[in-house]
């Protein structure tokens, strides 16, 4: 036991130090950057599960922007009063997460027994489906107009500014302050069930699946049956991240859960890397960042104009798809495992410089030549 403490100290002590960190920000930054830090851990969150559905399990997805919008209007619904169930806002995020996993099981036989291109066509439909009916359903979902979002509440303390006033150390938390340790929570909860799955037998299992489905099968894994249940753990992490945009945007509306989405989380889990929870979570804050800084800084930045002004320049949301879309050509060839392998590549290379150079003389390298016979 005595042998293990110092190898677990240094990691626990690890933690301690990036947990402090993550609570810092509200007591040293304002909203915007905030706000930035609330879009990066809910998509963080949804590009954990597509990362385990298509990192790890190799089914592609493109109908991940469905699921989340299942979850954020499933949220508003259950919890807004008209129109809406009016259940307790910590209950109804519970059953949005729910509701987004009976959604992906409904589509799990497909998910069971299609792979690769065509499950990402079939995901595909999901996506145009989902999108005609949250405008159709004008009483459920608001129509084009959308739904406002109702604040989370924990009995009479609620996740917004309206509730009574809370000063924290000198610093007053509005909205923004209360939502961070909401979302950084509800991650950290994503974070280690996505590590601890990784590790268990249901990991090793699906990365086998990935491998070689034909060797997981000779191995006994029953491979329908665990395609099905990445799908379904998968839309559930989606569910939860819809429900964490829902409360930082405070309004849903369709447009925003379209294609569009769906390829933007499969370059977040690109570029930070497939089948890693730490390189999903850079890839997502990477891509969520990049579009909100280039709009604030668009003033200063070269070939790229301030949004809403005239003619046909690159506005910031659109020069920043293509500096991703750049990114994930470049990932590919440079970097096939993304961020989340470039601290071991440095290190290997770091491991390599350092080496000393071999003697050819010495006793470790020189060769034995044996003298031939007369």
């Amino acid at each position: 036991m005595s042998d293990l403490l110092p190898r677990r100290t240094p990691r626990a002590l690890a933690i301690l130090l990036v947990a402090l960190l993550l609570c810092a920000p509200p007591f040293y930054l304002d909203v915007f950057w905030l706000r930035i830090g609330l879009f990066a851990m809910a998509a963080a969150t949804g590009a954990v599960g597509l990362g385990l559905l298509t990192g790890t399990a190799g089914q592609l997805s493109l109908g991940h922007s469905f699921f989340l919008a299942i979850g954020a209007y499933g949220y508003t619904w259950l919890a807004g009063e008209e129109p809406g169930a009016g259940l307790p806002t910590a209950l109804a995020l519970v059953a949005a997460v729910v509701l987004a996993g009976l959604a992906g099981g409904l589509f799990s036989p497909v998910a069971g027994r299609v792979r690769g291109v065509y499950l990402g066509v079939a995901t595909l439909a999901l996506v145009f489906l989902g999108h005609h009916i949250l405008v159709s359903a004008e009483p459920v979902t608001g129509g084009f107009n959308g739904l406002s979002v109702p604040p989370l509440s924990a009995g009479s303390f609620t996740f917004d500014a309206s509730g009574p006033e809370l000063v924290v150390l000198g610093v007053p938390f509005g909205a923004e302050e209360r939502l961070w340790y909401l979302c950084l929570a509800l991650f950290a909860f994503t974070w280690f069930t996505a590590r601890g799955l990784l590790r268990s037998r249901a990991g090793r299992a699906l990365k086998a699946l990935r491998d070689s489905e034909t060797a997981a099968a000779v191995m006994g894994v029953p491979v329908a049956r665990y395609r099905a249940g990445a799908f379904v753990l998968s839309s559930m992490y989606a569910g939860l991240a819809g429900v964490l945009l829902a409360l930082a945007f405070r309004r849903v509306v369709p447009d925003y859960f379209g294609l569009a989405l769906s390829v933007d989380y499969l370059a977040m889990i690109v570029i930070g890397g497939l089948g890693s929870v730490a390189g999903a979570t850079a890839g997502a804050v990477f891509v969520t960042a990049l579009p909100l800084l280039m709009t604030r800084y668009a003033d200063r930045l070269p070939f790229v104009a301030t949004p809403g002004s005239a003619g046909d320049a690159l506005g910031p949301t659109e020069a920043s798809r293509y500096l991703y879309g750049a990114a994930v050509v470049l990932i590919l060839i440079f970097a096939p495992d993304g961020l989340s392998g470039l601290p071991h590549r440095l290190r290997a290379r770091i491991r390599i410089r350092r080496r000393p150079a071999e003697d050819p003389t010495s006793a470790t390298t020189a060769v034995r030549v044996k003298e031939p016979t007369p």
